[in-house]
């Protein structure tokens, strides 16, 4: 009951940001509604089984979720859009009909781009008014692990046959950028500025935190739980940073979340099961938000944390689901909203996606 009663109590505070409120009659005060998570359909893919990458909104009319599917002939890009009422399928951008697939997805500033391999080959799709156009990168590399950018900086991060490589564009052409000594591989990278980026590392010592100032690549200094790997990075505009990620601990994950508000780092580990981060967002609620994995047959499960206090809340029931797993979450005006995939019996994963609060 206690854990019940936590649901609601959560649901109903955010809702206050979530969910504008019930208009209210003469004379009675407007009852606040919880709000509730519902599915907004996906037109299928072409070739299930599908896997999400990312998923990033400009606000409450504009969304875009990438990924791949699988063909005979190998991965195929996959490339959605939501417009406000629905999501829909582009195949315009150059690439789309050849092997490959789509990875970070970024505005940047009016356009949108988009790391795109394609058979192989890296390069950045960018979209402005006038359509899609690609950006090649200056070399081939072996693996692309990651990619971002922010008006006058982009980064992609991979390996090639002498080691690890760190891309730069700053607007006008690339260059290649060193990192500390030490550092083997760089597990992702994001980015608040130009001159404010952040990576996470495999070094000789375990996971390290690496930031760019604008002038070179330093160890942050991040104390990092002892053994624990790192997930994710959320960067936000007031200078918060959190960093997600877990250790094992008796054969399973234990998640952990770092963050710096100032200039102090501090570490909680909350309640959010055996699950791994697989992103993060700040909620219009002012709450951190994530997916994990659920405990309930055939819903979705997301997790509410505020402080060292971790709520819950669940998709709507899908029939016949094996497993509905959100992959990304992003903040869509004053809703969240989610991608991933959602498997049926009897089917192999297609694509699917829930959102809280909005409308219905």
């Amino acid at each position: 009951m206690k854990g019940l009663r936590a649901v609601v109590v959560c649901l109903v505070v955010a809702s206050t940001a979530v969910m504008p409120p019930v208009a209210a009659t003469a004379g009675t005060p407007a009852a606040p509604v919880a709000p509730s998570w519902s599915v907004l359909p996906v037109p299928p893919a072409a070739a299930p089984p599908v896997t999400v990458s990312d998923l990033a909104a400009r606000g409450p009319g504009e969304a875009w979720a990438t990924g791949y599917e699988r063909t005979d002939d190998g991965m195929r890009p996959l490339l959605y859009r939501w417009d406000g009422a629905e999501w829909s399928r582009d195949a315009s951008f150059p690439g789309a009909g050849e092997p490959g697939r789509l990875g970070r997805v970024q505005f940047v500033g009016e356009e949108v781009w988009i790391f795109h391999n394609r058979a192989g080959e890296g390069e950045i799709l960018r979209r402005t008014a006038g359509g899609w156009s690609a950006v090649p990168l200056p070399r081939t590399l072996w693996t692309y692990q990651d990619f971002t950018a922010v008006p006058g900086g982009a980064w992609v991060v991979g390996e090639d046959g002498t080691g690890l490589k760190v891309l730069h564009h700053d607007g006008s052409g690339w260059t290649e950028q060193s990192t500390p000594d030490g550092v083997g591989y760089l597990m992702g990278i994001t980015a608040r500025t130009a001159a404010d980026a952040w990576a996470w590392a495999d070094t000789a010592t375990g996971a390290a935190i690496l930031r760019w100032d604008g002038t070179a690549w330093r160890d942050a200094k991040v104390p990092l739980p002892p053994d624990g790997g790192v997930d994710a990075i959320l960067l936000e505009p007031s200078g918060r940073v959190t960093i997600g990620g877990s250790r094992y601990e008796d054969g399973a994950p234990r998640p952990y979340l770092t963050t710096r508000n100032g200039r102090a780092w501090r570490t909680t580990h909350p309640a959010l099961g055996a699950t791994h981060i697989k992103d993060m967002v700040r909620g219009p609620d002012g709450a951190l938000w994530l997916p994990v994995v659920s405990d309930r047959a055939f819903r979705s499960k997301y997790a509410r944390v505020d402080g060292p206090r971790a709520t819950f809340s669940y998709g709507p029931e899908r029939t016949n689901a094996i497993e509905v797993a959100p992959h990304a979450l992003t903040r869509a005006g004053s809703s969240l909203m989610s991608f991933g995939t959602v498997e049926i019996y009897g089917s192999k994963p297609n694509l699917t996606s829930e959102r809280l609060g909005g409308r219905s």
